[in-house]
């Protein structure tokens, strides 16, 4: 019998930011304040993540820019990983590195090979302040690297090169909800 609430059960389905708005491209800021605000964008970012089928989010993802995001992730042993982390920070990345298909819900319908490290390491607090180290490994580790990014203006495509890089920029300017054209 699952005790507590379902994770964004209570929470708004908000618009995604899609690649080519500043928000997505801009350094999010430390939150400061923990107290409902913050609950409540949790919430959110869970209901959005689930409604649009992801399996991360990070908040500048919904135009709050934010450092937070949340996971409901599988790792390469199918063990699932469900939380959340305010002000996080990357502190290790080690491993063997990976290339592997990523995607993103700024960039709904494309993915790419996407080199990253098959084990990461994030640190930082709870909605309501409690410290948090979070260790992921294989895909896991991706989703942790990956919201990262987007908390520092990144987003994965930003880490793909040569052929890819091009094929990636070619449906991006194609896409019907690109901004790049």
């Amino acid at each position: 019998m699952r005790h507590g609430s379902i994770p964004g059960a209570r929470g708004r389905v908000r618009p995604l930011t899609l690649l080519g708005e500043a928000a997505l491209r801009e350094q999010c800021r430390e939150v400061t304040e923990f107290g409902a605000e913050l609950a409540d964008l949790v919430e959110d970012l869970f209901a959005t993540m689930y409604a649009a089928q992801g399996v991360g989010l990070a908040a500048n993802q919904v135009g709050v820019p934010l450092r937070v995001f949340v996971y409901d992730c599988p790792d390469d042993d199918d063990v699932r990983h469900l939380g959340h982390i305010v002000n996080p920070r990357l502190v290790a990345t080690d491993g063997v590195v990976i290339r592997g298909p990523e995607g993103c819900l700024s960039l709904p319908g494309l993915e790419a090979g996407t080199q990253r490290y098959d084990h990461a390491v994030v640190e930082g607090v709870t909605a309501t302040g409690e410290p948090v180290t979070v260790h992921g490994t294989g895909f896991f580790a991706r989703c942790l690297q990956h919201e990262c990014d987007h908390l520092e203006g990144r987003v994965y495509a930003d880490h793909v090169t040569g052929w890819r890089k091009r094929r990636l920029s070619g449906q991006i300017s194609r896409a019907s909800w690109s901004r790049q054209a």
